[in-house]
């Protein structure tokens, strides 16, 4: 009983972490960043990507070792659904952190980064798109924990 609860109490804080970390990115980011603003979007998407692995890794801990069992939940459409939403965040992610990790040289200097309006555009816009995709999650996790999706 107590593992169990453990385990749900790090899937939560992984899950808190992960919308945090990214509405943070999202309410950060702009045309022209400071240089304390680029430091933090920088170590903001390092803690995005430390809970969104946690958070795998302890959803599959738990779909396998704890709660209703593996096969409720991959006889579940909306356990897909859920993973597949997931996994098109992780894909939509790849773009901002690849630009914020090239802001490195900039900040190490101690310059703010440059972003031109084009790039801006396309993150902004990949942050929105992440953020309403973990609406969807949220939705799909709902469903899928009423056994809607068998």
């Amino acid at each position: 009983m107590v593992p169990n609860a453990l385990f749900a109490f790090l899937h939560f804080f992984a899950v808190f972490g992960v919308v945090a970390t990214l509405f943070f990115e999202w309410f950060t980011f702009s045309e022209a960043p400071t240089l304390s603003e680029a430091r933090r979007l920088q170590a903001a998407d390092r803690w995005y990507g430390i809970f969104a692995m946690l958070l795998l890794v302890v959803g599959f801990i738990r779909v396998f070792y704890f709660e209703k069992g593996s096969a409720y939940y991959f006889h579940n459409s909306f356990f897909h659904a859920k993973l597949t939403l997931f996994v098109l965040v992780g894909l939509l992610s790849i773009y901002p952190t690849i630009r914020f990790i090239k802001w490195a040289p900039d900040v190490k200097q101690g310059r703010a980064p440059t972003v031109p309006t084009s790039e801006f555009r396309m993150i902004r816009n990949l942050l929105r798109a992440e953020m309403v995709l973990l609406l969807g999650i949220a939705l799909c996790a709902s469903l899928m924990a009423r056994g809607i999706g068998m």
